[in-house]
């Protein structure tokens, strides 16, 4: 056995330059070369220098990773020297392999950590991009007419032959069956008619809505529904009655100043000077000379709807024809209370009364005649005989469905922003004006 001796510097003598001696053993080997001397060995010789270099590189390599990564001294070095393995032997680079294998797994979650908040981002992003889609595109699209086309019906409404008149001359009733009258269950007027009204859903007879409308307070009167006796905000009400400009008619019973879904504001987007706890009567013309199916359905004033199609209304006219007025056009009528609560939403109020539940089954039907305020119990309306179905209930809806109908109505080819409004109510029909007719559905 010799002894070998190698330079191995601690960290502080590496940095002076100066050595530590270390002694070495290696079996039956030579004393090794100085540095730079050259000299051939044999195999063996060879494998046994070439081991201590080897080793020595080691020693040197790993006092060089101590200095740079500011480790402590000797002791350290030895350890890890000792740590390491002999090419070839068992266990060689697996030490190296682990190192590996942590940098690359570190890298990997470092990736992750990159591609997750990168994911974060984005999806607040399209969150963001999203609401303000919804407010600068969906709104404006609900309201967006259809491409420009002929409208058929544009001034059907006749002309001259339909004229409100006289409803008595000389104590003499002068004319045919009125509406809005009593609707109440039991009720039944004075008025003597032939007509019967349509009692079938309308749409079984082929009749389609041409119009959406309604009226400040119920022009029909249903006892301890929409009566007298109903209650509600009198803002609009007292506005409208000092302007002259609109009559509220029947109240419903459901209002309650101290809920607030009958008193809190809503904000209206397309429905015109409106009001959350108010009354209103919504009225739905149907006709079978309406444009059904098409876009020219719906019709402001709702007289060009009802007489679109000049055949349909030849043969209403024509007394030796089957069609009649009243078998050929007809109106619904339902009764709302507004309340600002989204639970009472319905979606599709401009298509025709509500049928669900309790809504659109206690219904009055009869025969009778157009209605507004330019009409009374004096001065009547030629616009008869046609059906009415009437719900007699009074029902709670939300504000927001009554403004999505008008929404929908904005979307019509044909302009209906007369009809975005509370129209005034007709006085109730007087007895004597009233069809003797009423039939139930329940």
């Amino acid at each position: 056995m010799h002894v070998v001796t190698r330079c191995l510097p601690t960290r502080d003598q590496f940095e002076t330059g100066a050595c530590m001696r270390r002694t070495l053993l290696a079996h039956h080997a030579p004393r090794l070369p100085r540095a730079g001397r050259f000299r051939r060995t044999s195999t063996r010789e060879g494998d046994l220098i070439a081991h201590s270099d080897r080793k020595l590189e080691l020693e040197m390599t790993a006092a060089e990773e101590t200095r740079l990564n500011g480790s402590v001294g000797v002791d350290d070095v030895e350890a890890n020297v000792s740590d390491k393995k002999q090419p070839g032997a068992p266990g060689a680079g697996k030490t190296t392999a682990a190192a590996t294998s942590s940098n690359v797994l570190y890298g990997l979650v470092v990736v992750l950590a990159v591609v997750c908040c990168g994911l974060l981002a984005a999806t607040i992003a399209l969150a963001v991009n999203k609401d303000d889609d919804t407010e600068t595109v969906t709104n404006p699209l609900a309201t967006t007419r259809p491409p420009a086309g002929t409208n058929v019906c544009a001034g059907k409404k006749p002309s001259s032959g339909f004229e409100n008149f006289a409803c008595v001359e000389d104590e003499v009733v002068q004319a045919l069956e009125q509406a809005a009258a009593n609707v109440t269950r039991g009720y039944n007027g004075d008025f003597e008619t032939d007509a019967v009204p349509i009692t079938e859903p309308y749409w079984k007879m082929g009749l389609c809505p041409v119009n959406v409308h309604w009226h400040l307070g119920a022009e029909h009167y249903s006892h301890g529904e929409f009566d007298n006796a109903g209650t509600g905000p009198s803002d609009i009400n007292e506005r409208r009655r000092l302007a002259g400009e609109t009559r509220e008619g029947h109240l419903c019973h459901h209002y309650d100043e101290t809920d607030e879904k009958f008193t809190k504001e809503y904000d209206w987007q397309h429905c015109i000077d409106m009001e959350v706890g108010q009354t209103y009567e919504v009225h739905w013309p149907h006709s079978a000379a309406g444009a059904c199916g098409t876009l020219n359905q719906y019709q402001t004033p709702f007289y060009d709807g009802v007489f679109c199609t000049d055949e349909v209304v030849g043969g209403m006219l024509d007394a030796n024809d089957p069609r009649t007025t009243y078998n050929s056009i007809g109106v619904q009528g339902q009764v709302f209370v507004i309340v600002n609560d989204e639970d009472y939403y319905y979606p599709d109020l401009m298509r025709g009364m509500i049928v669900d539940g309790d809504f659109g089954t206690d219904l009055a039907m009869y025969t009778g005649s157009t209605t507004g305020t330019s009409r009374n119990n004096e001065v009547c309306s030629a616009y008869t005989p046609i059906t009415w179905q009437v719900d007699r209930k009074c029902h709670m809806i939300s504000a927001s469905s009554f403004d999505k109908m008008c929404a929908d109505m904005k979307a019509q080819r044909d302009d209906m922003s007369d009809d975005l409004y509370a129209h005034g109510s007709r006085e109730l029909v007087a007895d004597f004006l009233a069809a003797n007719n009423h039939a139930t559905r329940a």
